[in-house]
């Protein structure tokens, strides 16, 4: 990634996925998000300072006023897109879990293989003793970044103690100084599964009375996510998390309806969350209602693909009812995708997703659902807006997501402050 101070100019683009129209802090919806509207022409280029887009232009009007600056770079006709804006990921685990693949192979539900010794516990003790997090954290940091990632959500949740949770966390802050290139959003997801040998009540009296305060204490973490389904935590265990995550300040971001209907997206809306993830198995009432409360709907095509489902999210229903939706990674133990290109070639290849709306999912709509600081907005290339773009190795938009066994980015520019 490129990282440079002062100012830079940039001449001759190919055409540029710019998804600035409207209100830039929301997300787009519908046929909005396919428009031709959300896409310059070739020949522009663009000026940045003090790491934002200051101007953007035809390349003839940047190269009379600033063609005789020293650092310009030529584009050299490529197609320019935002940054990726990975909203769902849980980096750091330690441990490998490959041989699940073959269990659920033979037949075994996800419970099953957690009960078989497998599943989240399994991660969780791999994690607890690991004293690698760090390079763990970085070399996978680093994977994303070479897949155009310019900023990342990501979860603790596989520590499941207040110490370890706390850990998770504190290793977030030290890759987000390690890595100024890449803007980080830190997620508290104590409530991921249940510690062996507790009962669920007693860890959620735990979450609330020791976990959470600590973590408020701490100060790292922005939000708070539960995986609210049938078999682990309860629709009445989220809501009480949830309120005194939000009473001391942290924004709700939800795991939701990933194996059956347990109305966690409708409580989603009720909590005014930020996002409910997977929600595969939602109600169509339910997701009129996250609509109409402002939380959006975050798709994880990577997790049916690994678990071998024929169940899908249904993208284009959102896109017909014009309720927000984003795509993320889920990068875990068992999807271990950092590829956003990835993400977003099985969202048009499988499911006929136009490749536009897919990139706009991907870049400006999660960008508005994770913390900003200083009205830094990102996923778009607007005036003001952080500067951090992908040159694609390509002079066509759509190739972003079609180079699925590798990365069509032939560079990345970031200018994360």
């Amino acid at each position: 990634m490129a990282q440079e101070g002062s100012r830079r100019i940039f001449v001759n683009a190919g055409p540029i996925a710019h998804f600035s129209t409207g209100d830039v802090t929301k997300p787009l919806v519908g046929i909005e998000m396919s428009s031709n509207e959300q896409i310059y022409p070739a020949g522009h280029g663009f000026v940045i300072e003090s790491g934002r887009f200051k101007i953007i232009a035809p390349t003839e009007e940047i190269i009379a006023e600033f063609g005789q600056e020293s650092m310009v770079h030529d584009l050299s006709g490529k197609a320019i897109i935002p940054g990726f804006v990975d909203a769902h990921t849980h980096l750091l685990w330690a441990g490998d879990r490959s041989n699940e693949m073959r269990m659920r192979q033979q037949g075994m539900s996800y419970s099953e293989v957690a009960e078989a010794g497998g599943g989240i516990r399994h991660t969780v003790s791999q994690t607890r003793g690991s004293q690698s997090l760090k390079q763990i954290g970085q070399s996978r940091i680093t994977v994303a970044k070479n897949h155009g990632t310019t900023f990342m959500e990501a979860k603790s949740g596989y520590g499941l103690d207040t110490n370890s949770e706390l850990k998770l966390l504190e290793t977030y802050r030290d890759l987000q100084i390690q890595n100024p290139d890449l803007q980080m959003s830190a997620t508290w997801m104590g409530a991921h599964d249940i510690p062996h040998g507790m009962a669920r009540a007693e860890y959620v009296e735990e979450l609330l009375s020791d976990q959470l305060p600590s973590v408020i204490e701490q100060g790292i973490a922005d939000s708070a996510d539960v995986f609210c389904e049938p078999g682990w935590f309860t629709i009445e265990d989220t809501e009480e998390i949830c309120k005194e995550a939000k009473r001391a300040g942290l924004s709700i971001r939800l795991h939701v309806d990933e194996f059956a209907d347990g109305n966690g997206l409708e409580l989603a809306a009720e909590l005014g969350a930020v996002t409910a993830d997977h929600a595969i198995h939602s109600s169509a009432d339910a997701r009129a209602a996250a609509a109409e409360a402002g939380t959006v709907q975050g798709f994880l095509p990577g997790t049916p693909y690994v678990m071998g489902s024929d169940v899908w999210p249904p993208i284009q229903l959102c896109i017909d009812e014009e309720w927000p939706w984003t795509l993320a990674t889920d990068f875990n133990p068992n999807c271990q995708s950092l590829s956003i290109p990835m993400t977003g070639s099985l969202a048009c290849h499988r499911l006929k997703i136009d490749p536009i709306a897919a990139l706009a999912s991907v870049t400006r709509n999660p960008a508005t659902t994770l913390p900003i600081q200083d009205d830094a907005v990102h996923g778009v290339i607007a005036i003001g807006a952080i500067a951090n773009f992908n040159q694609l190795n390509s002079e066509i938009v759509e190739s972003w997501c079609q180079s699925f066994g590798h990365s069509g980015i032939l560079k990345t520019w970031s200018y994360n402050e």
